[in-house]
């Protein structure tokens, strides 16, 4: 049923996540020794839940349509956020007009002076505009593309629905099992844009992404820091991207766009030095900023053209 055998672990992980959430609300644990690391690990697990998502958008894991659009409901209560309503701001916004007026995820809406604050808060700062889009693009494809719009009907129903029913058997265990760990992913995978491309060209061929190469990274967030090569091609699998990226992409990028640390990347950039720099260790000079543009594909484009998910 799986395109690719390496969906295993994907299938793997997502089983973990609820593992980890039915256990703490059956057992409660209170020892903080335990508590603790427990809730850790759900937050992060909630954010491979966003970091999988990614990848379905862009390659659906199963041959079978159904599977697919069933996947897409279970992904969108492991980080609390409908999967169709991915495709927008990331597909058709952020990968065909990266770092421009019509990607609503550009790191240049963040300027505070202290590079810290633009890590932390560069997810409130895009909400906003993700929340317009997404809004926008939903009205828009009611009518153009009413099997993706059911689609994201389902996801919404079935997450409000679930949603709805732990807040009723126990609102304290919701809150602190369920909607603080989705909180964390919305958050992470939203932040993860900020580090990929940051102080990069856009404009380039080669320098617009920053790329993350460490092992341990990629084992948990299924390669996703080899980000030069899945804009190049998006439909490309997890899988297969670091020897695409080895071959693509390595050999003509600016050396300081493979990062080998993705801790010792966070230090140097939002703690010390901390400074805000281009890509090729020169200081960051943001272009003016501006309102967004409209990025909503023109009426006649085709329903794939608009969709670029599993439900085409």
């Amino acid at each position: 049923m799986l395109r690719y055998r390496a969906d295993i672990r994907t299938l793997c992980f997502v089983a973990t996540y609820f593992g980890l959430v039915a256990v703490q609300w059956i057992y409660r644990p209170t020892a903080l020794w335990l508590a603790i690391p427990l809730l850790v690990v759900t937050c992060f697990f909630s954010f491979f839940g966003a970091v999988i998502t990614h990848n379905t958008v862009h390659c659906p894991m199963f041959h079978s349509q159904g599977l697919n659009r069933l996947m897409q409901v279970v992904l969108t209560c492991t980080y609390g956020h409908p999967v169709s309503s991915f495709v927008p701001g990331h597909n058709l916004s952020h990968h065909r007009f990266t770092q421009s007026r019509r990607d609503v995820m550009r790191t240049s809406k963040v300027r505070f002076r202290w590079n810290l604050l633009n890590g932390l808060f560069f997810m409130f700062r895009m909400a906003p505009s993700i929340m317009r889009a997404d809004s926008a693009y939903a009205k828009a494809m009611f009518r153009r593309h009413p099997k993706w719009f059911r689609q994201l009907l389902l996801e919404l129903g079935c997450l409000y629905a679930a949603m709805g029913l732990l807040l009723w058997l126990d609102w304290q265990a919701f809150l602190l099992y369920v909607f603080i760990p989705h909180r964390y992913a919305g958050w992470g995978i939203i932040t993860m844009n900020l580090l990929q491309h940051d102080g990069c060209d856009g404009e380039s061929a080669h320098n617009h992404s920053r790329n993350f190469v460490s092992g341990i990274v990629n084992w948990f967030t299924f390669n996703n820091g080899f980000h030069s090569i899945h804009h190049v091609k998006a439909s490309l699998h997890w899988s297969l991207l670091p020897e695409a990226h080895a071959e693509k992409v390595a050999p003509f990028i600016h050396p300081a766009l493979d990062q080998r640390s993705l801790v010792g990347y966070l230090w140097r950039t939002f703690i010390w030095p901390g400074r805000r720099l281009q890509y090729d260790g020169t200081p960051l000079v943001l272009p003016d900023e501006g309102p967004d543009e409209s990025w909503i594909p023109a009426p006649h484009e085709t329903p794939k053209d608009v969709s670029l998910g599993a439900v085409s």
